[in-house]
């Protein structure tokens, strides 16, 4: 999981993550869900990291709909008590480009990558 928030935090401030895993073995299903304090970090990770390779391994990642934060746990840190509560992104800045609307504004603040995060 620290090697997954260094490689990622070179973009911006990472403020939660969620690694997937088996519920059975308690394994790596090879993806997780990473929250960027920032909807401009989020862009920018998905621009420069979906489709490079790291430690051998092609990774896809991607914005979601919906962050999905670690299941409910009496070890959430506030952070992630808020995230789930209100969502990922809530200090995402406004837009401040004159031009038309940028497609910036739908793209959501949360995204999936499919690295193997163990």
């Amino acid at each position: 999981e620290g090697d997954v928030i260094c490689v990622f935090s070179q973009y911006g401030e990472v403020v939660n993550i969620n690694l997937v895993r088996d519920k059975k073995t308690g394994k790596s299903k090879g993806f997780c869900f990473l929250c960027y304090e920032d909807q401009r970090s989020t862009i920018l990770a998905v621009d420069n990291f979906n489709g490079i390779k790291i430690k051998g391994r092609t990774i896809r990642v991607d914005h979601v709909a919906n962050y999905r934060p670690p299941k409910e746990s009496e070890d959430w840190d506030e952070v992630t008590r808020a995230l789930h509560a209100k969502g990922c992104g809530v200090k995402t800045p406004p837009h401040t480009s004159s031009d038309s609307p940028s497609e910036d504004e739908d793209v959501p603040v949360k995204k999936q990558k499919g690295e193997d995060c163990s």
